[in-house]
């Protein structure tokens, strides 16, 4: 087994335990309450049960409590989860109004935003009345093209609040990749800004939010100011600054929604063509509230920050922390100004108890060698998550032994399809080196082989055998349901197979190894990129990767290209290739050894911060990547195109 680096101190404190106890008493059930592996065990083969008590438990507000909480349909997709109930999204996170902090807001420049329970649910009045106001119906669209501010949260809590269904993008999506989006949906109002700060810089987008806006039939496009400066808004239909849209504060009138009714409309990364559009319900914050108060441990009387923007899932879920009454802190920006120390800073000012981020950022602070033990405290830290990309065993030792040593490093995974996890940390087990903890509650996990088996020590297909609240409902334009079919159902009938290559340890622990569709096929032989990452990652020249199959006479090459380290324009050198070669021969096998490596001046990533290996693969192929908006730096794109017509011939 991989080595323990951190052991729950008091798991008999944690909300986990204590939620264990009451299924323990109240369904005489045989689960040990210290023991993650019979209350999963148990949470899986009592589905109904345990739903029933986690909205108890994390106190899930309904407006009418149903006789069901899941009625089976024929397929798992066409479960429909406690009908006859009704609810609302935004009264459960406006439902603690009290003078504690529930929201603060803050940006690289120094803006900031601060409210309690009780203020939250006033500001949200205003944009509630204004909606309402300009006669925003149940499953009407709103769209926010927004930093990570306080505003976005409150259209949607204004948006929610009415029965409406919000979706997001940030300001740093060009265009088209807005259009790609909000075009397929058709939202009546638009919240977006004049700009926004990234290093110090003020950017505008006036002029993108006037493409957008003659692009699209809108309504109304409410524009939230950026900076002190007046928006000159001339030229953009149906434009209005927020200080004139919105109205006074006073009630808000929660609209009864049932939980197959649309709450969110979230995106897949569209590298491929247009992105999907999945359609989220009520399920999202009841997934979000077991993630947050049972694995998290997440009391109101805590404080939790993520880093990310409005165009990643991971905003949505730290959002729904608002239902715990703990505090939610945003910040918009660039983590790393002006110094690495950014959000170490932050973490240290707000005290914050639960701090997530990604992969990819502490690879980044790695790489910096910006000294963050010396210089910061992060005594109230008690919890670090990251997701991603798989956060790879050297990066385990790199938080331990350079961060915090006392902290419980909670990898994360699942996706945007789900809003949510399949695997993640919990208070009960200890973090094991490379691992990510447990599979999630609720969540019936298996790892099939090809054959279909559930295999534990072996790589295979991440699935999941049992239907889950936070499931989409359906797809947007998809009304035959056949392209949410063959996204999930296609390999296994009523199993969700979620394009994932993983391993499950003996420990209950789960190694992530890449996407399936991602996935190195060389003679045969299923290969999950992950592995090649961690091994060619911890070489002292090399800064990051990206490796993919080319279909090569027959077969499949691999092919890696790497980014070396701060010497840029330096070739790579014959015996870096070698040393790159050996390495992996030797702690992984000679299957994992590339046949061509070659250096370039940049790895391509989603907006979500996951590296492109399908896009790279299809211009080496010869294919067209459709989509380059989805991308964060598509212009690196060209390097690899000019690299393609040698490896073609």
């Amino acid at each position: 087994m991989n080595p323990i680096l951190w052991s729950p101190a008091s798991p008999e404190k944690s909300q986990m335990h204590s939620f264990a106890e009451t299924l323990r008493k109240k369904y005489n059930a045989d689960l040990d309450s210290l023991d993650y592996a019979s209350i999963h065990s148990w949470s899986v083969n009592n589905l109904e049960n345990f739903w029933k008590e986690v909205a108890e438990f994390c106190d899930l507000r309904f407006n009418h409590i149903g006789d069901e909480v899941l009625k089976r349909g024929d397929r798992i997709q066409d479960t429909e989860w406690f009908p006859g109930s009704t609810l609302n999204f935004a009264e459960n996170l406006l439902k603690h109004r009290d003078n504690r902090p529930a929201l603060i807001s803050l940006d690289e420049v120094g803006q900031e935003i601060r409210y309690n329970h009780s203020e939250l649910f006033e500001e949200a009045s205003r944009y509630h009345r204004s909606l309402k106001k300009l006669g925003l119906q149940p499953g009407d669209r709103v769209a926010a093209y927004l930093p990570n501010r306080a505003h976005t949260v409150l259209a949607m809590l204004g948006t929610t609040s009415l029965g409406g269904v919000f979706s997001s993008a940030s300001p740093d999506f060009g265009a088209q990749a807005v259009l790609d989006r909000f075009g397929q949906i058709q939202p009546r109002v638009l919240f977006t800004c004049d700009g926004y700060f990234f290093k110090g810089k003020w950017i505008s987008i006036l002029d993108k939010v006037k493409h957008i806006a003659e692009s699209i039939a809108l309504e109304r496009i409410v524009i939230v100011p950026g900076s002190s400066d007046p928006a000159d808004l001339d030229g953009i239909p149906g434009a209005i600054a927020l200080s004139d849209f919105l109205e006074e504060p006073g009630n808000i009138d929660f609209v009864p929604r049932s939980f197959m009714d649309p709450v969110y409309i979230m995106y897949s990364s569209g590298t491929t063509g247009l992105p999907k559009c999945m359609v989220q319900g009520h399920g999202v914050l009841l997934n979000h509230l077991k993630e947050h108060v049972l694995h998290c441990d997440l009391t109101p009387e805590e404080t939790t920050f993520y880093f990310t923007t409005c165009g990643w899932m991971m905003w949505n879920w730290l959002v729904s922390a608002l239902a715990t009454g703990a505090c939610v802190v945003l910040f918009d920006g660039n983590p790393f100004h002006p110094d690495p120390g950014a959000l170490f800073r932050l973490a240290d000012q707000e005290k914050v108890q639960v701090f997530g981020t990604s992969a990819r950022y502490f690879a980044a602070v790695e790489q910096s060698g910006y000294d963050v033990m010396k210089q910061h405290d992060l005594s109230t830290v008690r919890t670090m998550l990251s997701t991603g990309s798989p956060l790879l065993p050297e990066q385990f030792d790199y938080v331990y032994n350079s961060i915090k040593k006392d902290v419980q490093l909670a990898s994360i995974s699942g996706g945007t399809d789900l809003n949510g996890c399949f695997s993640l940390g919990n208070p009960l087990m200890p973090v094991r080196k490379g691992e990510i903890q447990a599979a999630g509650l609720g969540m019936k996990v298996e790892i099939k082989d090809e054959s279909g088996k559930d295999v534990t020590g072996q790589q295979g297909e991440l699935t999941c055998t049992e239907p889950f609240p936070s499931m989409p409902l359906y797809f947007w334009n998809d009304p035959d349901g056949k392209r949410y079919h063959s996204a999930y159902f296609d390999v296994w009938p009523n199993v969700w197979t979620h394009g994932d290559f993983a391993l499950r340890t003996e420990s209950g622990g789960f190694l992530f190894l890449g996407r399936s569709d991602a996935t190195l096929n060389p003679g045969g032989v299923r290969i999950g990129t992950a592995d090649i990452y961690r091994i060619v990652e911890s070489l002292d020249f090399i800064e990051d990767s990206v490796v993919i199959g080319q279909n090569y006479k027959g077969d499949v090459r691999v092919v890696l290209f790497v980014k070396l380290k701060s010497d840029a324009g330096r070739a790579l050198q014959p015996q870096e290739i070698e040393k790159i070669q050996k390495t992996l021969k030797h702690e992984a096998s000679p299957r994992h050894v590339p046949a061509i490596v070659l250096s370039v001046s940049a790895i391509p990533y989603t907006r979500n911060m996951k590296k492109v290996e399908i896009a790279v693969r299809e211009i080496v192929d010869g294919k067209p990547v459709r989509n380059r908006e989805a991308l964060s730096n598509p212009e690196c794109l060209a390097e690899y195109e000019d690299l393609a017509r040698e490896l073609q011939t």
